[in-house]
C-alpha cells in the first residue's frame, strides 16, 4: 500500500509511456510495464525503499533497477515548473508575495574536496565540497520558492552544501533576475538573513551589529517579516515529507532531480500548482 492516490500513479505511468514512445522503445523489450515502473518510482520517493529491495520485488538486477529509477526521475523532473511561468502563475493567482528559502537535503557521507582551503589552524586542509558547516552534516543546497501559505512553487537544481544561500541564488543565473521582475510588479520577495548580501533585490530583516542596536521601527519590521515569512519553512517540510529527501543515498548531484520529481508528485497528489 502506497500513501498516494491511484490517479497519481496512473498519471506518472502515462508520462513514462509517452517517454517510451518518444525514444522508440519496442514492445516486449522492458521488464516492467509503465504502471509497475510508476509504482517503483513512487516507492522510492515516498518510502525511500532501498534499491536492492526494489530490484528483488521487481525481479530485476540491481543495475537495471538503477537505470529504471534514474529514467523515471528524469521524466518526472522534466515536468517540474519553470521559474518564470511559476511566478507568472503566482501573480495571476493573486499572491501578495513569495518566499525564497534554501534547504539542505542530507546525503550519505561524501568525501569530495572543495575548491578552497580551510582557514586559521586548518589553512592547509581542503574543505569538503558537500559538508555544510551551518548544519554540520553532508548535503546539497536547494533553493525553494513558496507561496504566501508555504506551498512550494519551484525548486532549483542542487548546489554543494558548503555554499551559502546567497552564493547558490547567484549561481542560478535566472533566479534573482526573475524574482526582481516579480518584485517590481509590486510583489515583494521575502528572504531571511541568509540572503543579506542581496538586500537590494530581496526583502530581508534588519541585522543587529556590534556597532548599533535596532531602533523601534526596525524591530517592528523584523517581527512582521518573521511572522509573514515563517510559512516558507512549511514549504520545505512539504517536500521533506517524502522520505527520499530525508537522506539521499544516490549521487549528491541527483538531489536536484529528486527534489523536482518530488515537487511534481506533490502537485499531482494535491491537484495544486499555485
Amino acid at each position: 500500500m502506497l500513501p498516494t492516490s491511484r490517479a497519481t500513479v496512473q498519471h506518472i505511468a502515462a508520462l513514462l509511456l509517452r517517454h517510451r514512445l518518444r525514444v522508440g522503445t519496442r514492445t516486449g523489450r522492458r521488464v516492467l510495464g509503465v504502471f509497475a515502473h510508476a509504482v517503483l518510482i513512487c516507492r522510492f520517493l515516498l518510502e525511500a525503499t532501498r534499491v536492492a529491495h526494489l530490484a528483488r520485488d521487481s525481479a530485476m538486477g540491481v543495475s537495471t533497477t538503477y537505470r529504471y529509477l534514474h529514467e523515471a526521475l528524469d521524466v518526472l523532473a522534466a515536468q517540474a515548473p519553470r521559474l518564470r511561468p511559476a511566478l507568472l502563475a503566482a501573480h495571476a493567482a493573486g499572491h501578495t508575495h513569495v518566499n525564497l528559502d534554501g534547504t539542505l537535503v542530507a546525503t550519505n557521507r561524501v568525501a569530495v574536496q572543495g575548491p578552497t582551503t580551510g582557514r586559521g589552524r586548518r589553512s592547509g586542509r581542503r574543505v569538503d565540497l558537500w559538508w555544510s558547516g551551518k548544519h554540520r552534516r553532508h548535503g546539497g543546497n536547494v533553493q525553494v520558492v513558496t507561496a504566501p501559505d508555504g506551498w512550494p512553487l519551484w525548486v532549483s537544481p542542487v548546489r554543494p552544501g558548503r555554499e551559502h544561500d546567497t552564493s547558490c541564488a547567484r549561481i542560478h543565473v535566472d533566479l534573482l533576475p526573475a524574482l526582481v521582475e516579480f518584485a517590481d510588479a509590486g510583489h515583494p520577495v521575502l528572504a531571511d538573513l541568509g540572503y543579506e548580501g542581496e538586500r537590494a533585490r530581496l526583502t530581508c530583516p534588519h541585522k543587529v551589529t556590534r556597532d548599533r542596536d535596532l531602533d523601534v521601527a526596525e524591530r517592528s519590521f523584523n517581527r512582521v517579516h518573521a511572522y509573514v515569512r515563517a510559512r516558507a519553512e512549511q514549504g520545505n517540510a512539504w517536500l521533506k515529507n517524502y522520505r527520499a529527501l530525508q537522506k539521499v543515498t544516490l549521487c549528491p548531484w541527483r538531489i536536484g532531480a529528486i527534489t523536482a520529481a518530488v515537487l511534481v508528485v506533490l502537485h499531482l497528489e494535491h491537484e495544486r500548482t499555485t
